[in-house]
């Protein structure tokens, strides 16, 4: 598996152990629906929340959640409509970014950013 596979992998368990901590139920890690993904879908009380984790090493010049743009946005946004329509559940629902960043000596910082972007309506 490449490198950056691995990171991805190990950056969704830490974000999955941080959830847990903080008291959420994982629904689903790395939920498929046609291409499209969700890392992690819980509940956080009655709301349930659609967890985008971003891992990168140091050496990147642009923070992780800096690259979930308006497309990964609405991405995610059809990703979750569809979990909420194929689970018949009627929730609120939040999207947040768990942003993971390692140094060279695989230290890391980890930052949850809930309500990270809100989905716009669509016009028609």
């Amino acid at each position: 598996m490449a490198e950056h596979n691995e990171l991805g992998r190990w950056g969704e368990q830490i974000a999955r152990d941080l959830l847990i901590s903080k008291g959420y139920q994982i629904l689903e890690q790395n939920w498929v629906c046609g291409h499209k993904e969700i890392d992690i879908i819980a509940m956080d009380g009655k709301e349930l929340v659609i967890v985008e984790v971003k891992t990168r090493r140091v050496t990147f010049l642009v923070e992780p959640e800096e690259t979930v743009d308006k497309y990964k946005q609405r991405f995610l946004i059809w990703a979750a409509e569809s979990y909420v329509e194929r689970n018949n559940l009627d929730v609120d629902v939040r999207f947040d970014i768990v942003a993971i960043v390692v140094d060279k000596n695989n230290e890391h910082r980890i930052d949850h950013i809930e309500n990270a972007f809100y989905p716009m309506l669509s016009r028609r």
